[in-house]
């Protein structure tokens, strides 16, 4: 297996390792300050290899900050929000959707230095970074386009029972984004977008594992926004994150990650019913395999749904129930694509399984694996669940049953737990009894069985996948989950709203104050009354 690995002098020159530096600027109210205390070294997943020996990469040293420097942030957070009264939540809707169009532009100019830092840093195939990145730009377009949309919707006014009023949102105040590992660039933008084209404030944390790509942007928010709009720190979170939200002075917390982590936080804060939670957190979405099912679909499928990028997405399939009649031939099928898929380095052509990005993966994975061995399943595919440093080879086990933590936990890797069943009670219990609660994937072409179901787990998880696999996209479509799986829904109408209030302006629809609400409407006076006069 160590031949997986590259050696040292072998690296692709189409897909270059960044050089190794020192970073010690981070952004605070609008400058570049410069750290002067300890950094935290950043190690690539992707060992070199020396003859038989595998040697971690250093990729680079970010700043670790301390507690007085977080809270610097916070303040400049504050200050920049002004209780509503800052230059950039009273900018209206326009004139922010203008800079975040320039936002957008310099992105799109960075995507040299951040597809090799998300291949280098995060472990991700060269195609899947990419498709990260252009998702993220696609983001920015959908979320343009419906501010847009919003501004010839706000300048609509509304009458009814003698009541003129205008409607539109207003910010929250200061957002706390913290996105996670695996989806470090695009989950960031999922919430720190919308955050800022509602008027919000944010400080800005990156994950432990996807650091680096940040700092292409400083000098971006930097240039593009007014001082302390957007706040960018580094350091260990559990130093930092429960004693800012200590403060009391985080509006909204923008959160994708552990649901532990997130409960931390949200208890941390003294006034928890002024918080805003925008969470994003664990799932254990299942297959369900019904009778009569397009076999060869359900397999292309599953195994996609379950192990592309490693399994490593909260949207993944993770457990797989097939009906007993269809069980052997489902298996055959699944080992024979298993066969198929590349395994590798991420700048490997059609490469599925890489090297893990965190560290303690591998022996997580080995821990659910033995224990599943030793309560009666198998691993059925030849070298399935051997691992070598950060490599972790997929495994395909059943049977799989409740006594195991297979069943329970949620992996997040390329494990592939398939669970015969005979009825769909067994189903049944287990969404009953997880915690989880995002999606589900049916398969199967019987209208008198799909119907009863399909009815059913749209009132106990969050989006119904009929033959295909879960997934979060296309934006246009909420994404969201129930039980602990998340709290708020982010998609770009909906993360509009998650950060933002319902505002109106509203008088009697007298002729005078009629002619006063067209007097403020069209003197762009007021940016909240007159949006179509902006730009």
């Amino acid at each position: 297996m160590i031949e997986i690995f590259p050696e040292e002098q072998n690296l692709p020159a189409f897909c270059p390792a960044p050089p190794v530096e020192d970073q010690r600027d981070y952004l605070v109210g609008g400058q570049l300050h410069v750290w002067d205390g300890p950094l935290q070294e950043v190690f690539s997943p992707l060992p070199v290899r020396r003859g038989n020996q595998l040697r971690p990469r250093l990729l680079g040293r970010v700043p670790r900050l301390d507690l007085a420097a977080a809270l610097d942030a916070l303040a400049a957070a504050r200050a920049a929000f002004d209780e509503g009264r800052g230059p950039w939540p009273t900018l209206g809707i326009a004139a922010r959707r203008q800079v975040l169009q320039a936002l957008r532009a310099g992105l799109a100019e960075r995507r040299g230095d951040i597809v090799p830092l998300l291949v280098w840093e995060v472990g991700k195939s060269l195609a899947e970074a990419e498709g990260e990145f252009e998702r993220t730009l696609n983001y920015f377009d959908e979320t343009l386009a419906d501010l847009e949309r919003r501004r010839g919707e706000d300048a609509v006014p509304v009458t009814a029972e003698g009541i003129a009023a205008r409607r539109g949102r207003a910010p929250r105040g200061v957002v706390l984004c913290l996105g996670p590992f695996n989806y470090p660039l695009n989950e960031a933008f999922a919430t720190l977008l919308p955050a800022l084209a509602m008027g919000n404030t944010v400080l800005l944390k990156p994950p432990k594992i996807g650091v680096l790509l940040f700092r292409p942007l400083l000098g971006l928010f930097r240039e593009l926004l007014p001082p302390g709009v957007v706040n960018v720190i580094y350091g260990e979170g559990e130093e930092l994150l429960e004693p800012l939200m200590a403060t009391g002075r985080i509006d909204v917390l923008a959160f994708i990650g552990s649901g532990a982590v997130a409960e931390r936080l949200v208890r941390a804060h003294p006034r928890p019913l002024r918080l805003t939670p925008v969470l994003g957190l664990g799932a254990k979405n299942a297959a369900v395999v019904l009778p009569g099912a397009d076999l060869e679909r359900a397999v292309r499928e599953c195994l996609l749904g379950s192990l592309a990028f490693n399994g490593q997405r909260c949207t993944a399939l993770k457990i797989l129930f097939v009906h007993e009649s269809l069980r052997d031939a489902f298996l055959d099928q699944f080992l024979a694509a298993l066969g198929r898929i590349r395994q590798g380095m991420p700048w490997d052509k059609g490469v599925w399984i890489t090297p893990l990005a965190e560290p303690e993966r591998p022996g997580y994975l080995r821990a659910l694996l033995d224990d599943a061995l030793a309560q009666g399943a198998r691993i059925l595919n030849p070298g399935g669940g051997s691992a070598l440093g950060s490599f972790f080879r997929p495994a395909l086990v059943a049977p799989v049953t409740p006594a195991m933590r297979l069943f329970h936990e949620e992996q997040f890797g390329p494990l592939v737990p398939v669970v015969p069943f005979a009825d769909f009670a067994t189903i049944d219990q287990f969404l009953r009894d997880s915690d989880y609660a995002q999606q589900i994937s049916l398969f199967g072409r019987d209208e008198a069985a799909l119907a009863p179901l399909i009815d059913s787990l749209v009132n106990r998880v969050a989006r119904v996948n009929l033959n295909c696999k879960c997934q979060r996209g296309p934006d246009c479509l909420p994404f969201t989950g129930r039980k602990d799986s998340a709290v708020g829904t982010l998609a770009v109408r909906e993360a509009l709203d998650a950060f933002s209030h319902p505002a109106l302006v509203a008088m009697r629809d007298g002729r005078e104050d009629r002619a006063l609400l067209k007097s403020l409407s069209t003197s762009g006076r007021s940016t909240f009354l007159a949006p179509e006069a902006e730009g």
